[in-house]
């Protein structure tokens, strides 16, 4: 039978997560997504800062829009005060704005390190009981869950007591991501510790993260650590149908044909549209797509001078042309399967001032630290 998750009243079937990518994983590329899956998984929103939320910031209002067809919507938040969150948690329940919350403890990124949040934030443990606290609390009916690394380097290991206070504290489900902050997107991801989570707490669904670059991935991982669903991140970069191959793969219905240029080149020009329309500018959108070009290009036989000037296109116009004058017979590259997106280690932690010093401290972490923009 085919596996399903449930993330409180919300059946997940198969059970497949889009990570909440900054910059990505907008309502443009969720729609993508879901188009290729057959509106089957779970699609989360970009990260969202609290304190931008409560304050009404009006790019981050822009960044909680939700398609009519996306059922259920989800939103990921980002935050360091407990009352700030509690605050925004509230505010997307009474103002109906979403159907789930996910709380991110992933993030390895400086800027929300030295802050304390983010992957950093479990390391003080009555602050992160505090948060999820506030947020289940606030939450009303809607589920919470949250996603987290293993800790914030190998000394500082933090995943399994964050597990036990995220159940004792009423989340519906965790992610893990198999690597500490320090590893950034480096080396491999340790999907050993996603089945030691699954063992610390079999009260409530986890969810393993990391390394899946294909469905066979996916199915292998869910196999080997006992998960109850995966989240997919860099995997599906530049290849929004890796979801229709999820589903084929936990429906056992056999991979779809993977897509030749011509096909990515239509998908290409789709997003870059989408983005048009929703920024509400065309060449603000396709401004905003050019990120996009050598996710989905990778592999495929495109001289460099054509990539750079894919990469500079301000009009749809523009796009479309250059990629009419690629060889667009070429069939899905060997080895574009694999690992896309950052892929560096990076082995110091950006943390405040003597953070590490005592885990249950957290005297000195204010509404402040609060970021008072989105995306991460």
């Amino acid at each position: 039978m085919e596996p399903q998750l449930q993330i409180g009243p919300h059946a997940v079937r198969p059970p497949v997560v889009l990570a909440p990518m900054a910059g990505i994983t907008n309502a443009p590329f969720r729609t993508l997504c879901r188009e290729f899956s057959g509106g089957k998984g779970l699609f989360v929103s970009e990260m969202i800062t609290t304190r931008a939320l409560v304050e009404r910031n009006e790019k981050t209002m822009q960044l909680i829009h939700f398609d009519e067809t996306e059922k259920p919507r989800s939103i990921q938040l980002y935050g360091v005060d407990p009352a700030t969150v509690g605050k925004a948690v509230r505010m997307i329940a009474e103002e109906d704005l979403a159907d789930h919350i996910d709380l991110n403890f992933g993030c390895p990124v400086p800027k929300v390190t030295r802050k304390g949040g983010g992957s950093a934030l479990p390391y003080k443990r009555p602050l992160l009981r505090a948060i999820l606290r506030e947020a289940v609390s606030g939450a009303g009916d809607l589920p919470v869950t949250m996603k987290m690394r293993k800790g914030i380097n190998d000394e500082h290991i933090t995943f399994l007591d964050a597990g036990r206070i995220a159940v004792e504290e009423g989340v519906t489900a965790i992610a893990l991501h198999g690597r500490t902050a320090a590893q950034h997107y480096g080396g491999t991801a340790d999907w050993d510790a996603i089945a030691r989570l699954k063992e610390h707490v079999p009260e409530i669904p986890v969810l393993g993260n990391g390394d899946i670059w294909s469905a066979a991935d996916a199915v292998r991982m869910m196999k080997e650590t006992g998960c109850d669903g995966v989240v997919v991140g860099r995997g599906c970069l530049g290849r929004p149908w890796l979801f229709g191959d999820l589903v084929a793969a936990f429906e056992g219905t056999g991979a779809p044909k993977a897509p030749d240029l011509r096909e990515v080149a239509a998908v290409m020009l789709r997003h870059a549209t989408l983005l048009g329309e929703w920024i509400g500018d065309e060449a603000r959108g396709v401004i905003d797509f050019r990120k996009h070009v050598a996710w989905y290009l990778k592999g495929f036989a495109v001289g460099s001078e054509m990539r750079k000037r894919l990469a500079i296109t301000s009009s749809l116009a523009e796009l479309e042309d250059g990629l009419g004058e690629l060889d667009l017979d070429q069939a899905w590259p060997t080895g574009a399967d694999g690992p896309r997106g950052r892929t560096s280690g990076n082995n110091r932690v950006v943390l405040p001032d003597g953070w590490l010093k005592d885990p249950y401290d957290c005297a000195g972490i204010s509404e402040d630290a609060e970021l008072d923009t989105s995306g991460g």
